[in-house]
């Protein structure tokens, strides 16, 4: 479902960054295989975020070839540690890295997220949130403490993907239940997500509506 006019979504194409040209790369990469990418107009907003908070260090949980670290480098981040199951997409991350020469900028961590963070001490200054959307507020939870105050966390897919954003719009609108995992752990993983963190006294959290949504969190602590 789209949550923007035709009109608004062309209006933020068509004032989206450039891509670069390993990142025109990874978006025909994306094509071919039917891989999801935040795109430009998301990608904005991490590039923005890196250079807003002066990030030295960001953690992705899901990161695919690494598109979306090629925004934080654009922001002047120093590393980004990107985390992904599947070896082979990690491994064309990796060759895109060197070919293009950002080699010394990126870490690929083949495994599951949540153990892999668990290995990495603090501070980050920000965090992508974009793996399995039902561990979307485990990984909140557990990355939370490793987060510098005045660092932020993104969460990806907040209003489109995976999901049934009628669902998530009633929900928070009129407080009808989320499903049950078994039915759509998707969206019932966004809609804990963002319960979470609106919660949350440690952070306060916009949510925008670019690419495909996302969560910005600042945290305040």
């Amino acid at each position: 479902m789209d949550v923007l006019t035709d009109l608004a979504r062309r209006f933020l194409a068509a004032t989206a960054p450039d891509h670069t040209a390993v990142q025109a790369e990874m978006a025909d990469l994306a094509d071919e295989w039917g891989f999801p990418i935040i795109g430009p107009e998301a990608g904005a907003v991490l590039r923005l975020l890196a250079r807003l908070t002066d990030a030295d260090r960001v953690f992705e949980f899901g990161s695919g070839f690494g598109y979306s670290a090629t925004w934080f480098l654009r922001g002047g981040a120093e590393s980004v540690v990107c985390t992904e199951f599947d070896a082979g997409e990690a491994e064309r991350g990796v060759a895109f890295a060197a070919d293009h020469g950002y080699a010394d900028g990126v870490t690929f961590e083949v495994g599951d997220a949540m153990e892999t963070v668990d290995r990495y001490d603090g501070p980050f200054d920000v965090v992508l949130i974009d793996h399995q959307k039902g561990r979307y507020a485990d990984a909140y939870r557990t990355v939370l403490p490793k987060v510098r105050s005045g660092g932020v966390i993104v969460a990806d897919n907040i209003a489109r993907g995976p999901i049934d954003f009628e669902t998530l719009v009633a929900h928070f609108e009129a407080g009808e239940p989320l499903p049950d995992d078994a039915v759509d752990g998707a969206t019932r993983g966004i809609g804990e997500y963002v319960g979470t963190v609106r919660s949350d006294d440690a952070v306060e959290t916009a949510i925008l509506p670019v690419g495909s949504g996302i969560a910005v969190s600042t945290v305040v602590r």
